[in-house]
């Protein structure tokens, strides 16, 4: 006798459908409103850094705009400068983006002066107001220049070169008739009598003290010395009563205006009223 076997049929799942017991409902109820915590957290300090940071933008472009036309300087003293022309001694300072504001250039110039450029030791700058600075110029000491190749080399006291130029500076003078074979940046002219320039500086500043202010400074082949103004010149010989000659020609030389020739101070005595001036 046959058995017969009873199949039963096995219903395929939907793999689009998932059971869910109670117990997960709770569990996903409480995930989901974690996330949402999160999200509304991260929401809320994204909007507090971001008004900090417009608060922050805010005052920084109100205090430049603040800084940038309060602090515009109006008014410049430049002084010590001879090389230099005012404008040029300006430019060198305020040139640049915001060169005109006090604000900055305080901030740029403290306990900082300028330096490396020719002719000047030193220049500082001070803010006197919100509108107005000072610059002072620390020129270097020029004895006097000669002419090298086609330039002019200036030297100090010590006749040490302290730059070359293709441009004369006012209120220095040339000085001529040494003899030297080469120039050298900050080393001494290679001269014979290194004595020279000791009365080339005392020449300049005793002329300086009664205003005066020679063209030219000549020495001859004995170091005996003649001052050139313009077409005139005197003959001042060697350096004995150099001094004295000096103070007494600030009395002659209006008279030699506009003269060409020679006036011969050469001999002195306090008793020598009167000098010989031989025209050319």
């Amino acid at each position: 006798m046959a058995i017969k076997k009873t199949v039963r049929k096995v219903k395929k799942k939907n793999p689009n459908i998932r059971l869910v017991k109670n117990d997960d409902i709770r569990v996903e109820k409480g995930r989901g409103g974690q996330r949402e915590k999160l999200r509304f957290d991260r929401t809320k300090r994204t909007l507090i850094l971001s008004a900090i940071l417009l608060i922050l933008l805010t005052v920084l472009i109100g205090g430049y705009e603040y800084i940038i036309h309060n602090y515009t300087v109006t008014t410049v003293h430049v002084e010590g400068n001879i090389h230099y022309t005012n404008e040029e001694i300006m430019e060198m300072v305020m040139g640049g983006r915001f060169g005109d504001n006090s604000l900055l250039l305080a901030m740029k110039y403290k306990d900082k002066g300028i330096e490396d450029i020719p002719f000047i030791q030193a220049m500082d700058v001070t803010i006197e107001a919100k509108d107005t600075i000072r610059i002072i110029v620390y020129e270097k000491a020029l004895a006097g220049y000669v002419s090298y190749l086609g330039r002019y080399v200036y030297f100090d006291k010590d006749g040490i070169v302290v730059e070359t130029s293709t441009e004369k500076t006012a209120g220095i003078p040339q000085v001529t008739g040494l003899k030297f074979d080469h120039v050298i940046l900050h080393e001494a002219l290679p001269v014979e009598k290194q004595e020279v320039f000791d009365e080339i500086l005392n020449i300049t500043q005793q002329l300086g003290r009664y205003s005066m202010s020679a063209d030219r400074i000549y020495f001859d082949s004995s170091y005996r010395v003649t001052l050139v103004f313009g077409d005139a010149k005197v003959a001042l010989g060697d350096d004995q009563y150099i001094d004295e000659k000096i103070m007494k020609l600030q009395y002659i030389l209006p008279e030699l205006a506009g003269k060409k020739g020679t006036l011969d101070m050469r001999e002195y005595s306090e008793d020598t009223k009167t000098y010989s001036f031989e025209q050319d």
